[in-house]
């Protein structure tokens, strides 16, 4: 079994090598370098040169082959180009699922393979187990197939591989790799997965690795650690507009927001008491707020949601009629004529911003905003009019959302035979970004796609980010675009 590794630089790849070399295996390294272009970068364009050298160092401590890969074009055309598409129109990918899909599970994988490499192994932390397909269906079972894992080799012809959430929760990394296909995971291996952090730099420094106490990696995947706007200023066009602030006395008078909260009184428990759950209690990751119910909803009434209902309450809130009128005045002893804004009760401009499209929802830091007691939001963009709309602290109504739709063409199924009909509701635990606490979410599939209806508001639902959702025991069933 010959398996190349993604020697990165890092202590992961670099213990994730190590244990293939010490269980027997016929083992190469190769470092991929994905990014030319140090403009935006933080520490300029030697960035990649010292990953290089590092890993070239560990694969002569571990005395296995090393080789060097360019990888850049396929990823500035898969990766970042996908990127300012998805930013110019509002929504805000992420380029390490990207990553993963597109370049580690593909290209650099097909270079492996034309190398010899039976199978490819990275440094994350996540578990991949392989058992019997029951439906006959999935890739085709390789008796020599790696088992660094643990797990044993199924024996029948077909495999269906499981993606598990890694044994330490404070780095498990298998949001990254919910967008891989049952061949790509057939091709993959994550020897560290079931490995605490600190056991991983403990190894490390047992074997005098030279990227035992490196830092762990910051930044956009192999483009390294970068200011975004900058980045993205490299394609998309500087522009100034004004930063709405949106009060709560809107809401209050919105038809769609009020439809929204009709429709979850609608279907709540008949002994709920507690406050209609449309706002968010959730600030970080370790300062969750707990609910009264945690599954205030009964799933009967969720099971009979008309499409109609559903699309309503996914369906993001507009501010576009939130107008300003200006008026005139007369100012100080000689009466200067001047013009402000008239005062409206929903709103008010607060500042100016250089893009909408460089914001994304739930942002609060470079708004450059003060004069207030709480931290202020964005909880909308208009790339169009070139407008931010911002809010006021954590339970701001903006801020919140209950129920996120993911397009019909946009659901990936890891675990293909688990594929949910359409007319069927199932119930799992989701994560719409990385390292946020799994939410307990009723899924719903109809003909326009996958209804996420959380138990909990969650905040900064935003368009372009990855929803994964989990098996109660931590397998990754499937994605989509939100």
């Amino acid at each position: 079994m010959k398996i190349c590794v993604g020697l990165s630089g890092g202590v992961d790849s670099s213990v994730a090598a190590l244990l293939l070399k010490q269980q027997g295996y016929d083992v190469f390294a190769m470092f991929m370098q994905n990014w030319h272009d140090a403009d935006a970068t933080l520490h300029g364009d030697c960035e990649w040169e010292e990953d290089k050298f590092v890993a070239e160092m560990v694969a002569r401590k571990l005395e296995i082959p090393f080789y060097f890969v360019d990888l850049s074009k396929s990823y500035r055309q898969r990766v970042v180009d996908y990127m300012f598409d998805e930013y110019s129109k509002g929504r805000t990918p992420n380029p390490d699922v990207l990553c993963n899909r597109e370049i580690k599970f593909d290209a650099f994988l097909k270079v492996a393979q034309k190398m010899g490499a039976d199978m490819v192994a990275t440094g994350h932390y996540a578990r991949i187990e392989r058992v019997p397909s029951a439906t006959g269906k999935g890739p085709v079972n390789d008796p020599q197939g790696a088992d660094c894992t643990g797990i044993a080799r199924p024996t029948g012809p077909h495999t269906i591989y499981r993606i598990l959430e890694g044994v330490d929760p404070g780095k498990d990394q298998s949001y990254f790799l919910c967008q891989l296909s049952q061949e790509q995971l057939s091709k993959a291996i994550f020897p560290i997965g079931g490995m605490l952090k600190s056991e991983v730099r403990r190894l490390a420094k047992e074997a005098d690795l030279p990227s035992a106490d490196k830092k762990d990696s910051q930044g956009i995947c192999f483009v390294g650690k970068v200011d975004l706007p900058t980045f993205l200023q490299q394609k998309l066009k500087s522009v100034e507009g004004d930063v709405v602030e949106v009060y709560p006395a809107f809401y209050e008078s919105d038809a769609l927001y009020q439809q929204q909260c009709d429709i979850v009184r609608s279907m709540l428990k008949d002994d709920y008491s507690g406050p209609l759950p449309v706002i968010s209690h959730y600030i970080s990751e370790d300062k969750a707020t707990p609910v009264e119910d945690s599954h205030p909803f009964d799933d009967a009434k969720i099971a009979f949601m008309t499409d109609e209902d559903l699309r309503t309450l996914s369906t993001p809130l507009s501010y576009e009629a939130i107008k300003f009128e200006t008026e005139t005045y007369r100012s100080g002893k000689k009466h200067v004529r001047k013009t402000r804004w008239k005062e409206n009760p929903f709103g008010k401009i607060v500042g100016r911003h250089e893009g909408a499209q460089f914001y994304t929802i739930g942002q609060r830091k470079g708004l450059n905003i003060g004069g207030h007691k709480d931290s202020i939001f964005v909880i909308s963009t208009d790339i169009e009019k070139n407008i931010i709309y911002v809010g006021e602290g954590h339970t701001h109504p903006g801020l919140s959302r209950l129920c996120l739709r993911v397009a019909p063409d946009e659901l990936h199924w890891i675990r293909p035979d688990l594929e949910m009909a359409v007319g069927e509701t199932r119930r799992y635990r989701v994560r719409i970004r990385y390292r946020q606490p799994l939410q307990d979410a009723t899924l719903l599939r109809r003909e326009d796609g996958m209804f996420i209806l959380f138990d909990s508001a969650q905040r900064g639902i935003t368009a372009g980010q990855f929803a994964v959702w989990y098996a109660p025991d931590g397998e990754m069933i499937g994605s989509g675009v939100i």
